[in-house]
């Protein structure tokens, strides 16, 4: 009787913790899927990022990630998703609602930009040997004359943007690479950019990404930025966009 008392007791134990792992396994970290489609439909689930917030690193910290990813990013998400409930919108890429996007509501252009925008830079970042492949590093130094020269002009596009922004590397339309930026959630896709083209890489220069570590030391930021670009990721939409 004692046995099976403590064999019961082991089985209930077990099943508890089991239960308790399936709960708070990841609980620091996003459990939708990860959008793998940023131009397309938005999805019906706000989607994950690609790694948890303590992945990048002493470069961008743990905090400013959570509050990034879960309050800044899944706000602008929620905020789009209820201005296009009802209309065509909800149906359509954001592609083809970028390129007409000045005759769209302001709670369409800005939280649709931030929440593609978040998509891209979320992608854009990631932690190891990751390096510019040979047709975009040719590109590069074509456009620059220099993998360097390129850092510094995106550099600065980012450290003199204005209030509040995001800094861009591009393909144009006639598959070319061209950096600038652009304010508050606008993108190079919108119709009402100055900067237009296919996005490679993106910086979110807005305060939130940035404050609590770097407080008002953007170019700090901008400068750690580097270390974490996901270089296969660029490379991927490189190719796409000059097939």
């Amino acid at each position: 009787m004692i046995m099976k008392q403590r064999e019961f007791l082991k089985k209930t134990i077990l099943a508890t913790m089991a239960i308790f792992a399936a709960l708070f396994v990841n609980a620091s970290e996003p459990q939708s899927k990860t959008a793998t489609n940023p131009e397309g439909v938005v999805p019906a689930e706000f989607p994950a990022l690609p790694y948890g917030y303590d992945a990048l690193e002493p470069y961008i910290d743990a905090r400013t990630m959570e509050i990034h990813y879960d309050k800044h990013h899944r706000a602008y998400y929620t905020n789009f998703v209820n201005a296009a409930k009802g209309t065509a919108l909800e149906k359509t890429n954001l592609k083809e609602i970028f390129a007409t996007i000045s005759k769209q509501s302001d709670a369409v252009r800005n939280n649709g930009g931030g929440y593609y925008n978040h998509i891209l830079f979320w992608a854009n970042l990631g932690k190891g040997s990751t390096v510019p492949s040979k047709e975009l590093s040719d590109a590069i130094n074509n456009a620059f004359g220099s993998m360097e020269k390129f850092k510094e002009t995106f550099s600065n596009a980012a450290k003199t943007r204005f209030g509040s922004g995001w800094a861009w590397l591009v393909v144009t339309s006639d598959k070319k690479l061209a950096v600038g930026s652009t304010p508050n959630q606008d993108n190079p896709l919108m119709d009402v950019s100055t900067l237009k083209g296919a996005p490679l890489l993106t910086l979110d220069v807005w305060e939130h990404a940035y404050y609590l570590k770097y407080q008002n030391k953007r170019a700090d930021y901008v400068e750690a930025f580097w270390s974490v670009v996901n270089w296969d990721e660029v490379n991927r939409r490189y190719a796409a966009a000059v097939k």
